[in-house]
């Protein structure tokens, strides 16, 4: 069987994305190591500082794309450094909820302070148009695995 051009373009797509990945995994920690912070690390405080809602460790897992297994190890250290706290979720006896401690809170807002020129520097050379499908399309790919 033969990939339909569509399906090709998408196969290369997704192959793109996981090399990106990598690279924003690298430049994540080198943005946060001043910090003592990791990109996973960072990706667990975003997660939580974006939600509307008080998330699990396995809801950090899904929205981050990570395993529970490893949010529940970066959730344990993070608590320890006083980023986390544990609270007390009514609707599961065991899997409470993660919230960020004013201390994670004002990393995260380092972190923002560190990140915008960041995103602002690499961003200046592609069109506003091109982001802008980049994340329509990003989104669309995204729905297709909830």
């Amino acid at each position: 069987m033969e990939h339909t051009k569509k399906g090709q373009l998408f196969t290369e797509s997704i192959l793109e994305i996981f090399k990106v990945s990598g690279q924003l995994a690298t430049e994540g920690d080198r943005l946060t190591k001043n910090l003592g912070l990791s990109s996973a690390r960072w990706k667990v405080l975003g997660a939580l500082k974006m939600s509307n809602k008080l998330l699990t460790v396995a809801q950090v897992a899904r929205v981050m794309g990570l395993t529970r297994q490893s949010v529940q190890r970066l959730a344990h250290a993070m608590v320890k450094d006083g980023l986390l706290v544990y609270q007390d979720n009514p609707q599961h006896k065991v899997a409470n909820h993660l919230v960020l401690t004013e201390k994670g809170m004002e990393v995260y807002s380092i972190i923002n302070e560190i990140q915008i020129p960041w995103a602002n520097k690499n961003s200046k050379d592609i069109s506003v148009e091109d982001l802008d499908t980049t994340l329509s399309v990003l989104r669309k790919i995204t729905l297709l695995f909830e």
